[in-house]
């Protein structure tokens, strides 16, 4: 197994961190967006696509600001998750989602390509794009 590489991007958005918020960190809101259903029950996360589902687990999350999960398929692999964070400029009051996330060296254009895909949906719902 190959150690998996932390990579982070940044996506200016125009919405309000509380609106965000809600995409990033409820079922219903997920299922907007990033897959086409998710299921919660505690921390346990279930993500649908089509005709695969994975679990997450919820690692940690802050109201308005910030969530983050773990794979249950990546038990082997201690250290990799995915975070999206809200941030917002100080100065201009501008918004951006950031996202780390980890992936095999050889497969970290293929997951930033996957990320930008889920974010220009999750733009067309907030209306943003």
């Amino acid at each position: 197994m190959d150690d998996k590489v932390k990579f982070d991007i940044e996506f200016p958005i125009h919405a309000s961190p509380q609106l965000l918020y809600q995409y990033i960190s409820t079922p219903s809101g997920l299922s907007e967006w990033f897959s086409d259903n998710v299921n919660s029950r505690g921390e346990l996360f279930t993500f649908i696509w089509d005709d695969s589902e994975e679990q997450a687990k919820l690692l940690s999350k802050k109201s308005g600001e910030r969530i983050k999960f773990k794979w249950l398929n990546d038990e082997d692999d201690q250290t990799s998750y995915f975070e999206i964070r809200i941030q917002v400029d100080e100065i201009t009051k501008d918004v951006s989602l950031m996202i780390t996330d980890f992936a095999e060296e050889d497969e970290i254009d293929e997951a930033k390509m996957l990320w930008e895909n889920q974010i220009s949906d999750l733009k067309q719902v907030l209306g943003s794009a």
